[in-house]
This record gives structure tokens, C-alpha cells and sequence, in this order.
């Protein structure tokens, strides 16, 4: 069954949360806001920390869409901590503005299916939550490429605007365009304008 229109797995965790490992549940990973939850393959590596960084520098503008974000790996709480401590300078991460995820036992990346068995590492799966615990969008990359802060919060802007207006969103659809209604003869207005 797919995860997308599903309600997202659950956990509870360790997670470094401000320079400290911690214990928590879901509902201090989720807090019935909107949430992007994203895997990656491992601390101390290449692409990630450009990742988790880029993430953490956004994490104001995600705020201002009533939306949080939480990494996870594979690794350690207490390896999740010394790579906080490291400066960026030299491939670290610094102070991160959400919880690292500790999923040592693997059972978090099964549940979302991004587990690559044989490596026991993660894809780079992210998932956005909806405030109701509905997983609403999901992207997973291999290994080798990062993923795109503009494209999440494109995306949960589009999810958000569909909720609150209850049109559609074409292609390549940002804030301010045209949108469509869902219907027959609705959609007609924005094809016949789209295609003029």
C-alpha cells in the first residue's frame, strides 16, 4: 500500500534536539502542524550534510507555513551529536535548527520503505505530513543526489493552497499562479487562459 494518502508510521526516538539527545514521541516530532520528514544515508558523509543544512538555514521560512522538519539516519544519537559539533567549515553541521533522528534499529526507514537492506542505510526519502498525520507527498532519491528546499516548501505551499481554496495545482504551479478548478467545465477556464 502506498504511503502517500496514508497515515504516516508512527515512532517514538532519540533525536539530538539543540546540542542534547533526547526522548521523543511522535507528537513532539509531528505537533499537528504540517512536517517534512527526511532520510538520509549516514553522518560524516558528502552530500548530507549540504542537506541538513540547507534545511536548517530554511527552517523560518517552513515556520512561516505553520510547517517543521526532522531528519533522520541510521546513525546514533550520540554520532548525530558529535557531527552537530563539528563546524561546517569542515563538513559538519553545527547548530541544527530540528531533530536529528536516531534509527539505529532501522524500524523508522522500514516503515517508510526507504531502507536499502543489504547496505542498512537509507535512500533519501522525504516525506510531508499533513497536520492530520496524512502522508501527503513523497520523493525518494538515490544515494548520490540532495534534494531541494525550494521544491518541499513549493510543494507544501501547494498542498496548503488546495486545503484552503480547494483547487488544483498544474504543472509547475508556484504561488501566485493559476490554479484550476477540479471539475469539467471549471478546468476550462485555466486551459482556455493556459493555452491561448
Amino acid at each position: 500500500m502506498p504511503l502517500v494518502t496514508s497515515p504516516a508510521p508512527t515512532f517514538d526516538c532519540k533525536a539530538v534536539v539543540n546540542g542534547e539527545i533526547k526522548e521523543m514521541k511522535w507528537k513532539d516530532i509531528h505537533q499537528d502542524k504540517w512536517l517534512v520528514l527526511f532520510f538520509y544515508p549516514l553522518d560524516f558523509t558528502f552530500v548530507c550534510p549540504t542537506e541538513i543544512v540547507a534545511f536548517s538555514d530554511a527552517t523560518d521560512r517552513f515556520a512561516e507555513k505553520n510547517t517543521t522538519i526532522a531528519a533522520i539516519s541510521v546513525d546514533s544519537p550520540f554520532t548525530h551529536l558529535a557531527w552537530t559539533n563539528m563546524p561546517r567549515s569542515q563538513g559538519g553541521l553545527g547548530k541544527v535548527n530540528f531533530p536529528i533522528v536516531a534509527d539505529l534499529n532501522k524500524n523508522i526507514a522500514r516503515s517508510y520503505d526507504v531502507l536499502l537492506e543489504a547496505a542498512g542505510i537509507a535512500l533519501r526519502g522525504l516525506f510531508i505530513i499533513d497536520p492530520k498525520g496524512v502522508v501527503r507527498h513523497a520523493t525518494i532519491n538515490d544515494l548520490p543526489v540532495g534534494r531541494n528546499v525550494d521544491e518541499a516548501l513549493r510543494v507544501i505551499e501547494a498542498f496548503q493552497f488546495v486545503e484552503e481554496h480547494g483547487e488544483v495545482c498544474p504543472a509547475n504551479w508556484t504561488p501566485g499562479s493559476d490554479t484550476m478548478k477540479p471539475d469539467p467545465k471549471g478546468s476550462q477556464e485555466y486551459f482556455e487562459k493556459a493555452n491561448a
